[in-house]
């Protein structure tokens, strides 16, 4: 069922708490590195200050475990958030930052939030409550609105106590919980790729284990035109063809597991295609020696595979081009180092050059090469959600989806 988005609100006068994503990479001295997330979150707040709504920001970053670690406040987005919503509002006077995200101070000043003016709550994870989906706990943060907004699909796949527990007591007070701008875009995209893809669609997985992707592997089976796979995880199925991959990451428990996958392909008439040449090298390293090894003979025993070579490349590449949807997400090889980087750049590239093409890609490294290639904005869609992209294509309900009011 289509479910309610904030374009269906009315905000006029109301506090609107909006469930953000501000888990954003920072350096040893706590300085933002990537500020991707939070300018993502900005139409749908700068959407709700335009009418005159009491925004209040809930979000969390990083794995305090429930502890007060002053190196994950969120304070410096706060800072970073007066600067991206500079000529919205004005920043330095209307950002206010709450030092607790429940509580007598952040109830106090939610309540005396004037409309258009914007109030960031202290990370969410300080408290174990949050990902124990504390009943209390979510009452406290419902208490702080009157509507609540979740544009933080990323977290979508968690049932915490701010993302599905805040949605039965907001309900229950006579409000509505909604998709933000960010959260609408997610589903729409993602729910054409799982319902009405055009075709022919074509899915990119790399990674390290088949046992971490598997669960998508096969749903995409029952979808797609043609599977392509990269990343350590190709060298477990090409094990389970039998070839001898050396020293490269194999999973032995999941050879059954790759082969099954690789007889539901047939069945299913998909293409599934695997690496036919690799970069190998003798350590993982960036001094590492290396060599080109093509064709389906042993890998040398004191080599692994660490990106996949220039004919896998031009085979991707080719499947790519053809595509009318794409669905990308994991690494290539090893792509943190730049010897071994060539390969998701490569495909980054490739996904890029075909304009005529939906795509969309997700996870950390395949964003990143988008990024370090200079193709991000080719992209028709960029997920925030990693993990939460990969379970709604899984066909999962995703939690923080199913909590929100529907048309």
């Amino acid at each position: 069922m289509p479910k309610l988005s904030i374009r269906d609100l009315d905000l006029t006068g109301k506090r609107v708490l909006i469930r953000v994503d501000f888990n954003v990479p920072l350096s040893r001295d706590g300085a933002i590195t990537d500020d991707t997330r939070i300018r993502e979150t900005v139409p749908t707040i700068e959407y709700a200050l335009r009418r005159k709504a009491k925004v209040i920001l809930a979000a969390h970053l990083g794995r305090p475990k429930g502890q007060v670690v002053d190196a994950l406040t969120l304070r410096p987005m706060a800072t970073r958030l007066r600067t991206l919503l500079d000529g919205v509002i004005d920043p330095d006077e209307n950002v206010a930052f709450s030092p607790d995200c429940v509580g007598p101070i952040a109830l106090e000043l939610a309540n005396n939030l004037e409309p258009g003016q914007t109030l960031l709550l202290e990370n969410l994870r300080f408290h174990p409550e949050e990902e124990a989906n504390d009943p209390a706990f979510a009452e406290q943060l419902a208490a702080l609105c009157d509507l609540y907004v979740d544009d933080a699909f990323g977290a979508a796949h968690r049932a915490h106590a701010s993302t599905e527990g805040i949605t039965h007591f907001v309900k229950k007070q006579g409000g509505q919980c909604a998709a933000g701008l960010l959260m609408e875009k997610e589903l729409t995209y993602l729910g054409k790729a799982v319902n009405e893809p055009n075709r022919p669609f074509v899915a990119i997985i790399g990674g390290a284990k088949v046992s971490d992707k598997i669960g998508i592997i096969n749903a995409l089976l029952g979808k797609v035109d043609s599977l392509l796979i990269g990343g350590a995880m190709a060298y477990t199925f090409l094990n389970a063809q039998g070839q001898a991959t050396g020293k490269s990451l194999v999973e032995l428990d999941k050879l059954d597991v790759a082969r099954a996958a690789l007889e539901k392909a047939e069945a299913l008439e998909v293409k599934f295609l695997l690496p036919v040449d690799h970069c190998l090298a003798d350590k993982f390293s960036a001094e590492a020696k290396t060599q080109l090894f093509a064709g389906n003979g042993s890998f040398p025993e004191n080599m692994m595979a660490l990106d996949i070579g220039p004919e896998t490349i031009k085979l991707f590449s080719a499947e790519i081009a053809e595509a009318a949807t794409i669905f990308w997400n994991g690494p290539m090889g090893v792509a943190e180092l730049a010897l071994f980087a060539k390969g998701t750049n490569a495909i980054a590239k490739a996904i890029a050059k075909n304009e005529d093409c939906i795509s969309i890609v997700g996870g950390g490294d395949s964003v990143a090469a988008l990024h370090n290639s200079g193709v991000a904005d080719k992209i028709t869609h960029i997920s925030t959600g990693g993990g939460a992209s990969l379970e709604f294509l899984e066909g999962k309900m995703l939690p923080g989806v199913a909590a929100l009011s529907t048309k």
